[in-house]
Order: C-alpha cells, then structure tokens, then sequence
C-alpha cells in the first residue's frame, strides 16, 4: 500500500482545509523515519523553489529516500529556466488566447521604461484552473511542469508568451481557488495515488498506455482485453491508461504502450518518465527515438551493413536532390517523410514531375526526406521480436491494385491488404536473421521488423518501435500464448528489477 505525504511550510497553511494525518510540515517531513520498502508519495506544497530554500529541499530529501515527490528537483530547476516554458499558445486552443485577451491588464516593463505590456497572472492546481477556458494550457502545463500549484504570468509582445511560472502555497489562494485545489488534491490523493483494494491480489503493476480514440491502434480492443487476461494469469494487474493519467505512473511497475508513438508526442513523454522512476518500458524511450525517425534508423542500418533498399537522405536546400535521386535510384521510386507511420507520408514518383511534386510536398513537412528504390514484393514480412527473439511471423499482402499494405483515402478512411500468420519456424532463415541484427541495434524490446524478400535478396524496409498486436491476426497461429510470452518478459524483467 502506497502511503501518501502532503508537506507544507507551516501548520497555518493548511488552515483552510480539512485537517489530515496525511499532511506535515518540513520540519516534521525531515525528521521523518519510515521503512525503506514502504513505497511514499510526497506532494510537496512548500512555497519557495529557490535553489536550497525548504521547497527545493523537500523535493530533494524526497528524492534521497526514495519517495516520488510531485514538484521534482528537476522540475523545480526547469521553471527556473525560461527558455523551457515558452509556449505558443495560439496553437493549443484559441479560446485561451481569447479568455487572456479579455483578462489582460497593463504593467509597465521591466527596463522602467514608459511602455506598458498586457499581463495576466493565473494560479494552475494539479492542471486544473478555475476558468475552465485556461483547461488546455493548464493540462498542458501540468504534464511538462508537474507542481500542485503553479503560478503562471503571461505577458503580450507580438503574441502571448509565458513570463515566469512557480510553485505557490495553499496560504496564497483566494476562496474559489480554495475549492478549485481542494477538488483537485481530492481527485489527485484519491484517484492517482492510493491503489484499489482490487490491486492488492496481484505481484506487480502493468499501466497499458492506450487512445480509445485512436483510429489504427497497435492493438485493437479484443487483443488488449487478452493482454490483461493474460496479465492476470500471471499475477500482473495490467491496468488500461490514457494520457490524462500521466502523474499515476509511480503507481506501476512496468509500462506498456499500445498507442502509435512519435517523439514530440505524450507517448515519448510516458516513456521517458517511467524510465526515469525505474520502471519497466516497453517501449523503452530509446527503442522510440531510433525507430520512430526513419532517417537516423537508414543511416543506422547502412553504418552497421543491414541489408536494406539503397537509400538517399535529401536536404530540403539541396539543390541537385531530384537528379541525384534520378541517378541513384531511377524510377520508380519511394520518397517518405522521416516520422510517418501506417504507411502515411510515404509516395511513389514514376517520372521527374511526380518526383518533384513529391519531394515539395513533403518538404513543406521536414527538413530531410528519404528516397529509396521501389522494390516491388506481393508481401512485406512482419517479423515481430522480443527480448532478442522472434515470436511471430506475418505476412502483410498489398491492398488490392495498389503498392502499399495501407491505401489512405478521404475522410480518414483507410484499406489494408490481406495477411498470413506463420511459425517462425516456417519462415526463411535469412528473414529471421535480418530481423534479429536489425533489432539488436535498438535494443531488448517489442519490435516489429519490416522485410522485404524476393528469391535470396532480403531488405530491411524498418522497424517499429510498438508493432501491431490485434486478435485474430498476429495472434492466428500461437493465440494466447502471444499474450502470455510479452505479459511473462514483463514479468521476468519487473521481477529482476525487485531484486535488485
């Protein structure tokens, strides 16, 4: 059982709320003794974030002992540093622009000078404010910059910018921000922190990161439900999460994200900070930033002789990109965004206008772009790897009369091609073995290996970080036991990190 820790400066600052035997002050919290293996939460509302003030202690002691403190010592030191908060706001949700638009009052600037700038100061609790037009930023604030209460000052020059943002005391607040960050503490303590009665049966923790309203999902609802079955028998609680539950993280032992993921998305922030709290990933934030960018992974796989499709990486400035393309390649030909998935972002050029064409399209969406030579197969391999070995085999057919595995057409409607589902036994030994050196080069986690064969000739199109795992597809031949070999490497792996 989690214990939960609410430490503030005084005993007055919690005045205003209900008395709880789960809040003390510092002196109290840096006198405290508990046992090592007792798993603590520490929501630290000490006011000062200063560098050695008792906030940026709190933090730092909670840290020492083990404890999962929310403001970290590093979040404490990033809202120091303002080159890491500036934010465009126009692009989360207009309706914060229009709401500061309307709330801005003029203060002179800083220098002393005559001119005034348009300021608005607002408190964030637990990403929660009370003007429920301020929800998008305060959402956002809180999951980059995770602090109880934040006191956040936008200033107007050209367009609105975050001036400063810090920790704040309960003591500070105003009566209706009193009930806002009471419902929020309310809905943080007892929602995120202590665990079900449920859980209590279970050896380890599973979060599943999912989006229910993801259109093409790594794994579709059935095949999750079977993660969790699976899950069970073993003794992991494997709990479906979204992207709302970013600060329960500490509650788990391991995560597990079925969600498409990409680098400036949540899903790499999840990664990120269940490594950092020592959990088990899959997949692991490394395992993202090298297959999620095409580029760095072509240029991975040609350094370390994989065999591949040739390749050219294209500079956006550079001005002999469509002949060099021509003279390497020749037509037809495969040019593709770095970061596209699904096969989105991905077009054939027959001729030099289609090639041109392509290229200023996908330009206007990154600096480099890839092009490689159209080799043509009926079937791409799907070789899925786990822990350094292979535990299923596909074969993912093109859609009828097109190139590709996945036609994308209007309204985000999408055609996929036929499949087989084989033993690994079953499959090429030179397919299998490409898979295997591919993956060793990203790491120990879920993978999914995209291959080309035709006769003795095997290219390695990519590898993806949270391969497809749906029911009745790459679960056709092993069924369960899919399931139960990745719900049992989670087990091995949380059970070596208990140990030791």
């Amino acid at each position: 059982m989690t214990r939960l820790l609410i430490v503030v400066d005084r005993d007055k600052d919690w005045a205003p709320y209900y008395p709880s035997s789960d809040v003390m002050t510092f002196d109290q919290y840096v006198q405290l003794s508990l046992n090592a293996s007792q798993r603590v939460r520490v929501i630290n509302l000490c006011q000062s974030a200063r560098y050695l003030s008792r906030g940026y202690y709190c933090s730092l002691l909670a840290e020492a002992r083990g404890h999962n403190v929310v403001p970290s010592v590093i979040t404490l030191n990033d809202l120091r540093r303002k080159d890491l908060f500036s934010l465009e706001l126009e692009e989360l949700d207009p309706r914060v622009v229009q709401w500061l638009d309307k709330a801005a009052v003029p203060v002179p600037e800083k220098d002393g000078g005559k001119e005034s700038v348009r300021q608005v100061k607002i408190r964030t609790f637990f990403g929660k404010s009370v003007d429920e037009a301020l929800k998008p930023v305060a959402r956002v604030l809180f999951e980059r910059f995770p602090s109880p209460i934040l006191e956040v000052v936008f200033r107007f020059r050209k367009t609105w910018q975050i001036e400063s943002m810090k920790p704040a005391s309960p003591a500070d607040l105003s009566e209706a921000e009193q009930d806002v960050f009471a419902s929020a503490l309310d809905r943080f303590s007892s929602a995120l922190w202590r665990k079900p009665r449920s859980r209590r049966q279970y050896r380890f923790d599973l979060a599943m990161l999912i989006d229910p309203e993801e259109k093409l999902p790594p794994s579709d609802p059935q095949a999750l439900e079977y993660f969790i079955k699976a899950g069970k028998k073993l003794g992991i609680h494997v709990e479906p999460i979204t992207r709302k539950d970013y600060m329960r993280l500490p509650e788990y032992d391991g995560l597990f994200i079925r969600e498409t993921t990409a680098i400036d998305h949540h899903t790499y922030r999840f990664a990120r900070k269940a490594a950092a709290e020592g959990m088990v990933v899959i997949d692991d934030p490394v395992s993202i930033l090298r297959c999620t960018n095409k580029v760095f992974l072509a240029d991975l796989l040609k350094n370390n002789k994989i065999p591949t499709p040739k390749t050219l990486i294209l500079s956006k400035d550079q001005k002999d990109s469509v002949q060099q393309a021509i003279d390497t390649l020749g037509y037809p030909m495969v040019v593709k965004i770095p970061d596209g998935a699904f096969s989105r972002g991905v077009m054939r050029a027959e001729n030099e206008a289609e090639l041109k064409a392509a290229l200023k399209t996908l330009f206007r969406q990154s600096a480099l772009v890839l092009a490689q030579e159209y080799f043509y197969t009926e079937y791409d391999w799907r070789i899925g790897v786990l822990g350094g070995r292979a535990i299923f085999a596909c074969k993912y057919y093109m859609v009828k009369g097109h190139w590709q595995i996945y036609s994308h057409g209007e309204n985000q409607q999408f055609d996929s091609g036929e499949f087989d589902t084989l033993p690994t036994y079953e499959v090429p030994r030179n397919v299998i073995q490409a898979a295997l050196n591919a993956t060793r080069l990203i790491g120990d986690g879920l993978y999914g290996v995209d291959i080309k064969q035709a006769g003795n000739r095997v290219a390695v199109i990519e590898v993806n970080d949270n391969p497809n795992v749906d029911a009745d597809v790459e679960d056709r031949f092993l069924g369960g036991e899919l399931y139960t070999l990745i719900m049992q490497e989670f087990l091995t792996r949380m059970e070596a990190r208990r140990r030791g």
